[in-house]
């Protein structure tokens, strides 16, 4: 059952409070502010994979519309917290790779197969929601920090490289690097300076928008022509076609995984911040609609999403808990993937602009590994496990050709891919070191200490027999020098008497 905890709520409006419309509508869009990701993803894939604007515009619109309808089901009906979704890094990292391996056909399409089976390993009947189990274990700090840093610095080969562009882009270079410094720049002040206010949330997006003026004021970049893109229009149908290759089910297994574990923590963490214990079953039912979600969001091209810890921090300092208010800004996103010649315009932004805005959204996926794992004690174990994940998953992007071009194509994409390799070694060796092998070192140390303990009882029983012996040996040592005392006055009387009376005696 759910319970009160109220010594941690921290909101000055609860989870079930309404606010003014005005006030919602405010909040609203300052929670969809934060979502940059939600197109950024899409755009950064586009510049990566060569893909046309109009694929890139699916995949936006696709996106709101996975956003919207999780955030508006999670907020009114399942978990009924104030939680926002969007697009994760996990997936837009396995998207990357089994994109320019294989297709986006397949790597949607092979999302949608590891989404159905976490699906129904999660559904919230009777003893069937046996994945809660799995992911709470994949919820370790030591795990789950260690693989946000393999993620933040897998993102890095997309940052400071594409602040130059594409090759064959206009003002490809200095140029354009100089225009990507400028927008860090903005970014970066936006974030130190804004204080808690919606100019700090709107950082990478401010950025972006001052990036993308000073491109066009210089000429590196021409606002695309939109005169054929539709003003209203739904999200489509598998704009990729679908196409499943194993191996890429398997990476996109690891990256529901990892959104799960981010899913369970955020929910943990927002729920105590209003002063509510969670269930299992309703955290089960919130992992279900976002896999349910994630599902649906494929067949027509979104990434994959998971629940935002920014949002979280939006919700923390503003004090505003009500649900309604992240309700609202996914029905602002479902309306926003109407708009086709929004995200078609989103597509056309200048690449050196999008790696550069970035940049910092990369870092602190990074950093926030590195937050996780304060709580990891640090002795030789957790080092090993963590280090050995860290160089191994990296180490891995450099593989030496010759010995990667015999290969097969899946396997390929595995070994010189950092997330997977990371996330296969973490929960490996997390589970074999931390949950084999320290148990049993635990065990042979505390016998350890139980026989020296033995052996120095037993000691102080020798001793103690041994003071025994020399008590009793000093006691008979005593005794004969009594006797002997005892023998010597007899004798000295004896003798008296055999010598008679004094000469002195009448």
């Amino acid at each position: 059952m759910d319970g009160e905890v109220q010594p941690e709520a921290a909101f000055d409006v609860g989870f079930d409070d309404r606010v003014p419309a005005p006030r919602l509508l405010l909040f609203g869009v300052q929670h969809l502010l934060t979502l940059s990701a939600i197109w950024v993803f899409p755009v950064l894939i586009g510049v990566s994979l060569g893909v046309g604007r109009s694929d890139v515009t699916h995949m936006i619109q696709a996106s709101f519309l996975l956003t919207g309808i999780v955030t508006v089901l999670q907020s009114s009906r399942i978990v009924r917290l104030p939680i926002v979704q969007g697009p994760t890094a996990a997936f837009f990292a396995a998207i990357l790779v089994a994109g320019s391996t294989y297709g986006l056909d397949v790597a949607f399409g092979s999302m949608v197969v590891a989404g159905l089976v976490f699906l129904l390993l999660s559904i919230p009947a009777g003893r069937l929601g046996v994945l809660i189990h799995v992911v709470r274990f994949a919820t370790d700090p030591l795990v789950f920090g260690t693989l946000c840093i393999i993620i933040g610095a897998q993102l890095a080969t997309l940052g400071l490289p594409g602040w130059f562009g594409a090759e064959g882009e206009r003002g490809y270079g200095w140029h354009l690097f100089w225009i990507g410094l400028v927008t860090l720049t903005v970014v970066l002040t936006c974030l130190l300076l804004g204080g808690d206010t919606v100019v700090k949330r709107a950082a990478i997006l401010i950025g972006m928008i001052a990036g993308s003026v000073l491109a066009a004021l210089t000429g590196v970049w021409r606002t695309p022509d939109l005169s054929g893109v539709a003003l209203v229009g739904p999200p489509t149908l598998l704009p990729f076609g679908f196409s499943v290759r194993w191996p890429v089910v398997l990476l996109m297994l690891l990256a529901f995984l990892e959104s799960s574990a981010e899913a369970v923590g955020m929910y943990t963490l927002v729920s105590r911040w209003g002063g509510v214990d969670l269930s299992r079953r309703r955290i089960t039912r919130g992992l279900f609609t976002e896999y349910a979600g994630s599902v649906t969001g494929a067949l027509f091209g979104g990434v994959g999403t998971a629940t935002y810890p920014e949002n979280a921090g939006i919700v923390r300092v503003s004090r505003i808990g009500s649900r309604f208010v992240t309700m609202t800004a996914g029905g602002i996103a479902i309306a926003l993937a109407f708009l086709p010649v929004l995200s078609s315009f989103a597509a056309a932004l200048p690449s050196a602009v999008l790696a550069a805005a970035s940049t910092v959204l990369f870092g602190i996926i990074a950093m926030s590994g590195v937050q996780m794992m304060r709580s990891v004690t640090w002795d030789d174990l957790n080092m090993t496990v963590a280090a050995t994940a860290l160089i191994l998953a990296l180490g891995g992007q450099w593989l030496p050709e010759a010995m990667v071009a015999g290969l097969p194509e899946w396997l390929k994409a595995v070994v010189t891919t950092p997330m997977m390799v990371g996330a296969v070694l973490l929960i490996l060796l997390n589970a074999t070191v931390n949950h084999g092998l320290r148990p049993l070192l635990a065990r042979r140390t505390a016998a350890a200490a139980d026989r020296v303990a033995a052996h120095g009882s037993e000691g102080d029983r020798v001793v103690a027999d041994r003071s025994a012996v020399d008590r009793v040996a000093a006691d008979r040592s005593e005794g004969d020098r009594v006797a002997a005392d005892g023998y010597e006055g007899d004798r000295a009387a004896a003798d008296g008497s055999v010598a008679g009376p004094s000469p002195a005696d009448p």
